[in-house]
């Protein structure tokens, strides 16, 4: 369904804001404690994915988010499951719009068994992808996972989908 907003009641909101932001005095901003970790490994495979729409029970008027489960089955250097939810938002152009998406992985990379979050997010812009960006959620990993990093870049062609997971894990050459 098409996401409908009333223009002046976002320039209220928006006038609101300016004016709040206004009346503050200005902070310096907290340093940064974010690091840039070096990947070191990279691995590939494919995976299926099912994708299930959720129920509309408690939508708001005025916005229907779309929501789907996700089951996949990962095989290559990561083999193993993930269960997750995505969300998304459609505009009134047709082929644009966002997506958000949350899976939990659990078996093997490298051969070290254990558990993971994948965080997602994406855009596309008129039938044409634009960023998309799947990375680990940071201190997700557990057993023999501990300490994992990285970034995943899917691939889809046709039906087929491939990844390929820029990882960091203590112990990994």
């Amino acid at each position: 369904m098409p996401l409908q907003v009333e223009l002046p009641l976002t320039l209220a909101l928006a006038a609101a804001l300016a004016l709040g932001l206004a009346a503050q005095s200005p902070q310096p901003a907290p340093a940064a404690k974010t690091k840039e970790v070096a990947m070191t490994t990279t691995a590939k495979g494919s995976f299926t994915v099912a994708l299930e729409p959720l129920t509309d029970s408690a939508r708001k008027p005025g916005w229907a988010p779309g929501r789907m489960t996700i089951d996949k089955q990962f095989q290559g250097d990561l083999a193993g499951t993930s269960q997750g939810e995505m969300m998304t938002a459609m505009s009134d152009v047709k082929g644009s719009g966002g997506y958000a998406a949350f899976e939990r992985f659990q078996g093997t990379l490298g051969g070290r068994q254990g558990t993971f979050f994948l965080q997602h997010h994406g855009q596309m812009s008129h039938g044409a992808p634009g960023e998309w960006i799947v990375s680990v959620v940071p201190d997700s990993g557990t057993e023999g996972l501990i300490g994992l990093s990285g970034r995943m870049t899917i691939t889809i062609t046709g039906k087929d989908h491939t990844y390929s997971f820029e990882y960091s894990l203590p112990g990994t050459p």
